[in-house]
C-alpha cells in the first residue's frame, strides 16, 4: 500500500465492527471558507484599503472588529463539529428500488447545543439536524438500494456552516455498515398447492380436531371415545359408534425456481419468487423454497418469511 493511501485510509476510514462509536478529534475536521466567506474576505481588503488611502481611524476599526468577528465565527464552526461521538445502527432490510436508511446516533457530551448539522451519503438526500445540550439524536441516513444483494454504506460527509457561514467545517465518516436489499417483489398468480394429509381421525388424533360424523367402533379404540348417545339414538343395533374428527388438510405450496419463466432475467425471476413468499405469508399459507443451490423446508411465520427473502437477495452472490 502507497503512502498516499495509508494517509487517506487513516484520514477517512474508519475500521470498526460496526458498533463502535467514533469521537471527532482535531485530525478528522478540516474548515475552509465558504463562499460568503470568501467574499466576506473581499469586502473587509476593499474597507482596508478605504481606510487606509483616507485615514480613517473608524474604517481600521471597523475593519478589524469584523475581522476579529469572522475568526471567532471560524472557531465556532469548527467546535460543532469538535468532540461529537457517532454511533453506527443497524440498518433494516429493504426491497430492491426503495431506499435504505442507515441509523446513526450522534452523542453531544457538551452543555452548548451543536446547530446546523448535515449528514449525506448521496449529495441529493442530506439530512439537517441539531442536538441539544448533554443529550443525542437518532438520525437515518437514506440511500438508494437499486440493487438485491448487500448494500454498503459509502462515505459520509457530516458538514456545518454554523454560526455565521462564513467557513465550512466537515469531516468524513466511514462506518462498516451494510443493509440487506431483497430483490424487487412482481405480482403474480400463485402456483398450484397441493395438500399435505387429510385423513379423518378419530377423536383425540387430530390436528384440528373438526367433527366429522360417525364410524363403527374398532378393537383398538377405546372406550372413551364411544359417543354413548348416538349409539343408543341407533336403538342398540349394531356396534357401538366413535365419533370421527378430520385432522384439518393444509396446503403446501413449493415456491420452485423451475416454476418461473426461464426466458425472463434472472432478478426478474427472483422478483416473481419475492411476489409469491409475500403473497403466501399474508394468506397464511404452508410455503418452501426451492432454489437451484438452496432448499428451504415448508413453513410460515415471520422468521421462516425472512430467512426465504435473505436466500433470494443472496443468490448466486
Amino acid at each position: 500500500m502507497s503512502l498516499l493511501a495509508r494517509f487517506k485510509q487513516s484520514l477517512f476510514r474508519w475500521r470498526s465492527d460496526g458498533t463502535d462509536p467514533l469521537r471527532l478529534g482535531q485530525r478528522r475536521i478540516f474548515i475552509v471558507p465558504s463562499r460568503g466567506g470568501l467574499l466576506f474576505a473581499l469586502a473587509l481588503v476593499v474597507m482596508l484599503l478605504g481606510a487606509i488611502n483616507y485615514n480613517l481611524a473608524l474604517g481600521h476599526a471597523l475593519v478589524f472588529l469584523l475581522a476579529g468577528l469572522g475568526i471567532t465565527g471560524m472557531i465556532h464552526t469548527f467546535r460543532n463539529l469538535y468532540g461529537l461521538v457517532i454511533t453506527p445502527g443497524r440498518c433494516e432490510p429493504v426491497f430492491a428500488g426503495q431506499t435504505a436508511l442507515f441509523p446513526i446516533t450522534l452523542d453531544n457530551d457538551r452543555n452548548t447545543p451543536r446547530l446546523a448539522l448535515e449528514l449525506a451519503a448521496q449529495a441529493e438526500f442530506p439530512v439537517v439536524t441539531a442536538i441539544d445540550g448533554r443529550d443525542q439524536t437518532r438520525i437515518r441516513v437514506p440511500l438508494h438500494a437499486a440493487e438485491r444483494g448487500w448494500l454498503a454504506l459509502p462515505r459520509i460527509r457530516l458538514w456545518t456552516r454554523y454560526p455565521l457561514g462564513l467557513f465550512t467545517a466537515w469531516a468524513y465518516l466511514q462506518p462498516e455498515m451494510r443493509c440487506l436489499v431483497y430483490p424487487q417483489p412482481i405480482s403474480s398468480p400463485l402456483p398450484a398447492s397441493s395438500p399435505s394429509h387429510a385423513e379423518s381421525m378419530p377423536y383425540g388424533e387430530g390436528g384440528q380436531e373438526d367433527f366429522a360424523g360417525f364410524r363403527t367402533r374398532q378393537p383398538t379404540d377405546s372406550l372413551h371415545h364411544v359417543a354413548w348417545k348416538a349409539s343408543a339414538r341407533n336403538g342398540g343395533e349394531g356396534s357401538l359408534l366413535v365419533k370421527k374428527f378430520a385432522s384439518g388438510t393444509q396446503e403446501e405450496l413449493i415456491v420452485d425456481w423451475q416454476s418461473t419463466d426461464p426466458t425472463l432475467p434472472e432478478d426478474a425471476r427472483l422478483g416473481v419468487l419475492t411476489g409469491w413468499i409475500l403473497a403466501a405469508e399474508t394468506a397464511g399459507n404452508v410455503y418452501g423454497l426451492r432454489l437451484p443451490d438452496q432448499e428451504l423446508p415448508p413453513s410460515n411465520g415471520d422468521a421462516h418469511c425472512l430467512r426465504c427473502l435473505e436466500a433470494l437477495a443472496l443468490f448466486r452472490i
